[in-house]
C-alpha cells in the first residue's frame, strides 16, 4: 500500500488577540477551556501536527503570559503582538513571517478548536490554481432580510450564500501584498475579503460541521461536545529511607522510614493528582509539577490536587468520587483512614462519603512486600456541568 503523499509545505498564523466578550467572564475566550484543554492549544497542535512551520500565535497586549499558560507543554510556535483590529493583527503577524518567506500561510481563529485534516488538504489543493481558498459550508435555513422597525423587509437568496469559516489559505505574497494596500477602513471582516479587495480571486472548498467558532457560553459547555461523566487514574510509587518524613493522604504518620521525592512524596495524593488530570485529558502532575523545579522542593502535594481540582473545574467537570488503594506492608494505614479520609475531602471539596480510602498488601512479594516502598492507585470520576 503506498503511502499517502506528503501535504505542501505551508506556514500559519493562530489569531488569539480579541476579547471574546460574548462568551462570558472575565477570561478572553481564546484561553478558555474545552475538553480540558484552551481553545488556543488546541488550534495551534493541529495545525502543528499537519506540518505548519513556522506557525505564530498573534496575541493582544499584555497577554504573553496568558499565552504560554494556556500552549503548556507545546512548541514550535512564536508569539506577535497584534493590533486594535483583527486585520491589523493578522497584518502585523504576516509581516513577521517576512524572513521566512513561505509560499503558503493559514490564517486560522483560535476559537475554532476542531480542524480536520480533509480541510487542510482541500485548502493547499485550492492554492496550486487560486491566490486564495476559503473552507464554506451552505446556508440550510431560510434567511430574511430585517427592516430597521424589526419587520420582515424581504427574503435573501439562501442558494448563492455561504458560510465561512477558518483557517483562510493564502499564497503568501498575495495577501501581503492584499493587507499593505488595505485603506485601514473599514475594518475586514475576514482575510478573503481583504485579498478579494485587491482584485484576488478567492476559492470556496468544502467545509466542515466540526469547524464551528466558539462564540457563546453554552458552546464551551454544549453536552455534546463535553461527556456527562469522566473517568481517570492514577497510578504512583516512592521508595522508602530512612530520615525522610512519611506523608499519605496529607497526613503526617510516625514511622521508621519515610517516603523519598522532590516533593513531600506522598504517593496517594499524587495518584489521586493523575486521576483527575487524566480524566480532563490534561498531562500527570509531572507537566503541572516538574521535578526539575526547584519551587517545588519539598512542597505539599495538597496544592497538587488542588491545581487539578481547579483545572478540572475550568474544564466543565466536578469531582463525584475518588477510590483509593494504597499498597503496604507497612505502616498500617487503618488506624489513620478517618484522618485521610477527612483531608482528602476538604482538598477536594467532597463529602467524605465521596471519598474511598483502603490499603491492600502484595503478600510479602515484590518491592512494597520487601518494605523498600510504597504504591498508590486512584480511580476518579467527574461529573460534567449540568
Amino acid at each position: 500500500m503506498n503511502s499517502p503523499a506528503p501535504l505542501p509545505p505551508f506556514a500559519a498564523i493562530v489569531v488569539a488577540a480579541g476579547k471574546g466578550l460574548r462568551v462570558g467572564g472575565d477570561t478572553p475566550k481564546q484561553f478558555r477551556k474545552w475538553r480540558g484543554r484552551s481553545l488556543l492549544a488546541h488550534s495551534v497542535e493541529t495545525l502543528r501536527e499537519a506540518g505548519a512551520e513556522p506557525l505564530l500565535v498573534v496575541i493582544a497586549t499584555g497577554a504573553e503570559a496568558d499565552a504560554r499558560e494556556a500552549l503548556d507543554g507545546i512548541d514550535g510556535f512564536a508569539l506577535v503582538t497584534g493590533g486594535a483590529t483583527r486585520q491589523q493583527s493578522v497584518h502585523a503577524g504576516l509581516e513577521a513571517l517576512t524572513p521566512s518567506s513561505p509560499t503558503n500561510v493559514f490564517i486560522h481563529d483560535a476559537a475554532r478548536p476542531e480542524l480536520p485534516n480533509a480541510v487542510i488538504e482541500r485548502l493547499l489543493m485550492a492554492l496550486e490554481t487560486h491566490p486564495g481558498a476559503i473552507p464554506t459550508l451552505p446556508v440550510v435555513d431560510s434567511l430574511a432580510l430585517a427592516s430597521d422597525a424589526g419587520t420582515m423587509a424581504g427574503k435573501a437568496d439562501r442558494e448563492s450564500l455561504r458560510r465561512v469559516q477558518t483557517p483562510q489559505a493564502f499564497r503568501y505574497a498575495d495577501i501581503l501584498a492584499a493587507h499593505r494596500n488595505w485603506p485601514g477602513t473599514p475594518d475586514a471582516g475576514d482575510d478573503a475579503q481583504v485579498l478579494s479587495a485587491s482584485g484576488g480571486s478567492v476559492a470556496l472548498v468544502q467545509g466542515d460541521e466540526r469547524l464551528k467558532k466558539v462564540t457563546f457560553a453554552e458552546d464551551l459547555m454544549d453536552q455534546t461536545k463535553t461527556p456527562a461523566f469522566r473517568i481517570g487514574q492514577g497510578f504512583d510509587v516512592h521508595r522508602l529511607v530512612e530520615g525522610e518524613e512519611l506523608w499519605l493522604c496529607g497526613i503526617k504518620l510516625d514511622h521508621t522510614h519515610g517516603l523519598a521525592g522532590h516533593s513531600d512524596a506522598d504517593v496517594a495524593l499524587h495518584a489521586i493528582t493523575d486521576a483527575v488530570l487524566g480524566a480532563i485529558g490534561d498531562g500527570d502532575i509531572g507537566t503541572h509539577f516538574p521535578p526539575s523545579d526547584p519551587q517545588w522542593s519539598g512542597a505539599r502535594s495538597g496544592q497538587f490536587l488542588e491545581h487539578a481540582v481547579k483545572l478540572a473545574s475550568e474544564a466543565g467537570y466536578s469531582l463525584g468520587n475518588i477510590d483509593l488503594t494504597i499498597i503496604c506492608e507497612a505502616p498500617k494505614i487503618g488506624p489513620h483512614r478517618p484522618a485521610m479520609r477527612a483531608e482528602v475531602a476538604r482538598l477536594t471539596a467532597l463529602d467524605e462519603s465521596a471519598v474511598s480510602i483502603k490499603a491492600t498488601t502484595t503478600e510479602r512479594l515484590g518491592f512494597t512486600g520487601r518494605g523498600e516502598g510504597v504504591a498508590a492507585q486512584a480511580i476518579v470520576g467527574l461529573q460534567g456541568a449540568a
